[in-house]
């Protein structure tokens, strides 16, 4: 299989975006200036895939807040949608919406993907540490939803 997008290189700026949240306030990646951030993307809120990651990250956020890293969401879902998965689960952070993908395109987390058997086009689900420095640290994509924050705690020697 193919991606359909670029891949943004480790050590490179990480791509800059500007999306409304659950609540339809901008951020702004360099609003997060400064921090470590946890990006994530995942395909669709309140589907079980996305619960179970987007519940992990919440389970865990409380250790990585800790431990100096601001966690983010990232889907292509309306803010309203965006919302409801954020009060539904109690999600603590904000969740962003990326209706044109373009985001999702600039991180290289949109492409082909195995879906069912069948080879399909869509959210590649990913994640990416970026650096205080606005630099991306590490990308990981094509992620599982389930065991994917203890992987990401062992890779970032949290655990």
């Amino acid at each position: 299989m193919t991606t359909l997008t670029q891949r943004p290189e480790i050590g490179q700026p990480a791509p800059a975006f500007t999306l409304p949240n659950q609540d339809g306030e901008t951020v702004s990646l360099r609003d997060l200036a400064g921090k470590r951030v946890i990006l994530f993307f995942y395909p669709q809120a309140m589907t079980p895939g996305c619960t179970t990651q987007a519940c992990d990250f919440r389970d865990n956020e409380a250790s990585l807040l800790a431990a100096g890293y601001t966690v983010v969401g990232i889907s292509r879902d309306a803010p309203e949608k965006q919302n409801a998965f954020r009060e539904r689960d109690a999600l603590p952070f904000d969740l962003l919406s990326d209706e044109d993908k373009t985001v999702h395109l600039a991180y290289g987390a949109w492409g082909e993907k195995n879906s069912y058997g069948k080879v399909v086009t869509g959210v590649l689900r990913s994640t990416f540490v970026i650096g205080p420095d606005g630099r991306l640290e590490h990308a990981f994509y094509n992620v599982k939803a389930t065991g994917h924050v203890t992987m990401l705690r062992k890779k970032l020697g949290l655990d």
